[in-house]
């Protein structure tokens, strides 16, 4: 019977009689399944990694959640945005920190990044070496990174000992409250070659004859690059701005590797507005200001004492801190 009924169902279909366009759906549901199969490895990464995540920090935060601890959560409601909100002293600091960050150092990387860009074109010999040297700092670790600029940005370090000889008195930089900021965008400049690499892309595929057309009309180098250049790269642009202002959002490593030893106030971020303080410059020297961690260090060299080394303030917010032992925070 089986057998018969199959046979019918094939001869109907040869002689037309089922809807094309129930044939078209049978079709596409067998299709579906296919692409469903091979997506499946990403849907399956997407979920683990992406989905849940976010879904489980938006459910933590309104409980009374904390990473590393067994005690059972609890359910608190709006009480930590009202204390973030309200309550926080770092919180609005953090937020004007990020947004400076964002102001500043997303359009200099995006600038810096087509200037650099632009001069690898115009290169004809080696322009394989040199394109790989300006890429190869965005293959070192973050981590790598930060500590090969604690290392140059010390205050007594390469680059302020080469500023010292010029009679340049350098800045505390890391260090410095005013001047950690700038660092980072410093550092963020060295590490443009992802998007260094977008935009040389971009210039490249620009059409040629739209240059030697200009040539004919007698463009100038800036006429092109205004008129032909930016406009064919402009969607790179738009890419870059979006991407380097998600990512600055979400700065952390770079900014707590270096500035792990400052003050919050002047290099925290959103995405890190609760963090302790855990170790300071130059053993214990807390202070925002370049002038105060150089008499710090400098009076440690001459008496030799990591505790009547600092300064009033210094000690008096390291006690706050309790960074120093109970000896130490006595005067003795």
């Amino acid at each position: 019977m089986t057998a018969v009924a199959t046979r019918s169902a094939a001869a109907a279909r040869g002689a037309g009689l089922i809807p094309a366009g129930r044939r078209r759906r049978r079709a596409s549901r067998t299709r579906w399944w296919v692409v469903l199969g091979f997506m499946s490895p990403f849907l399956v990464g997407l979920a683990l990694f992406v989905v849940y995540p976010v879904l489980a920090t938006l459910y933590y935060s309104f409980t009374n959640y904390q990473a590393g601890s067994y005690l059972p959560t609890q359910w608190v409601g709006l009480d930590n945005y009202r204390g973030l909100f309200s309550q926080s002293q770092v919180f609005w600091i953090a937020v004007r920190n990020t947004l400076w960050m964002v102001v500043f150092m997303v359009p200099l990387q995006t600038l810096w990044a087509i200037f650099v860009a632009w001069v690898l074109t115009r290169i004809k010999r080696g322009a394989t070496f040199y394109r790989t040297i300006y890429f190869l700092p965005a293959m070192v670790p973050i981590v790598a990174t930060a500590l090969a600029f604690i290392v140059m940005l010390n205050p007594v370090g390469p680059l302020n000992n080469i500023l010292g000889h010029v009679g340049i008195n350098g800045p505390g930089w890391f260090s410095d409250a005013t001047w950690s900021k700038p660092s980072l965008v410093l550092m963020a400049l060295w590490t443009v070659g992802n998007t260094m690499i977008l935009f040389l892309a971009s210039m490249l595929d620009v059409p040629k004859t739209l240059y030697e057309a200009a040539d004919i009309d007698g463009a100038s180098a800036r006429q092109k690059f205004w008129h032909i250049t930016l406009p064919g790269i402009s969607p790179v642009i738009f890419f870059s701005l979006l991407t380097g202002m998600i990512y600055t959002f979400q700065y952390f490593t770079e900014r707590r590797t270096p500035c792990s030893s400052t003050r919050p106030r002047s290099t925290g971020r959103v995405s890190n507005t609760s963090g302790r303080v855990t170790r300071q410059p130059w053993r214990g020297c807390c202070s925002s200001s370049s002038s105060c961690a150089r008499w710090c260090s400098s009076a440690r060299r001459a008496g030799g004492s990591t505790t009547r080394g600092r300064c009033g303030d210094c000690r008096r917010r390291a006690a706050a801190r309790d960074l120093l032992p109970a000896r130490a925070r006595h005067g003795r």
